[in-house]
């Protein structure tokens, strides 16, 4: 049964606010593909991937590329729309699909890697997402968590934005976001920890970055 409480803080990424998502987030291509070169490497040749909040899909392009068989679920109907066009553009096979990080229309034990990047401090039922994203594993399964965390100082934040690539316009449009959003909605480490724990994952691996963490757990 899908849920009844909204699925995301704030503002949808619906409309022109997920164009320019797409337009801005095409800079981040060579850390996308760095990032699928990685998870190629601890998957399994020919695996079916899981994308939880795959935005305008360019991670789960890039995998599919690979030779994985990619399945991606995201809340917002632009973004599904977006991806579909994109992954056509390229010519590239992916199932992009509406639905729920906390109700995944995912078969139980259907997948052998579960993916969830910069998304999950937007979801406001984040144990129920990290109980689905174990639920949809096969047994010794691998999922990868990526985000910011709530810790990270303006310095770090700001040479992580200068190094984007971007406009000046769009780096200051990226740091207000940063700063009056999106750090506030990040969780501490000890938190994410706590909560992967009540999810069902056991001896999860948190590694912190300039920004944020990643967290691999294996079913």
């Amino acid at each position: 049964m899908a849920s009844a409480v909204k699925a995301y803080k704030g503002m949808g990424m619906e409309g022109s606010v997920a164009r320019w998502y797409d337009r801005t987030t095409r800079k981040d291509m060579p850390e996308i593909r760095a990032l699928a070169a990685r998870i190629a490497s601890a998957a399994a040749p020919g695996a079916t991937v899981l994308e939880v909040a795959p935005g305008p899909g360019f991670l789960s392009m890039e995998l599919a590329k690979r030779g994985f068989r990619l399945r991606a679920v995201d809340i917002s109907k632009t973004f599904v729309e977006l991806a579909r066009r994109n992954a056509a553009a390229e010519g590239v096979e992916a199932q992009f699909e509406l639905g729920n990080a906390a109700a995944l229309p995912v078969e139980d034990r259907s997948v052998d890697f579960t993916v969830c990047r910069a998304a999950f401090k937007n979801f406001t039922e984040p144990i129920k997402a990290l109980t689905e994203m174990r639920r949809v594993l096969r047994p010794g399964g691998t999922a990868l968590l990526i985000d910011m965390r709530r810790d990270v100082s303006i310095a770090e934040l700001r040479r992580y934005v200068n190094g984007l690539g971007v406009g000046l316009i769009n780096r200051w449009l990226i740091m207000l976001v940063f700063r009056s959003m999106l750090i506030k909605r990040a969780y501490p480490l000890d938190e994410i920890r706590r909560m992967m724990e009540v999810a069902g994952w056991t001896e999860p691996r948190i590694e912190s970055s300039p920004v944020g963490f990643e967290a691999w757990m294996t079913k």
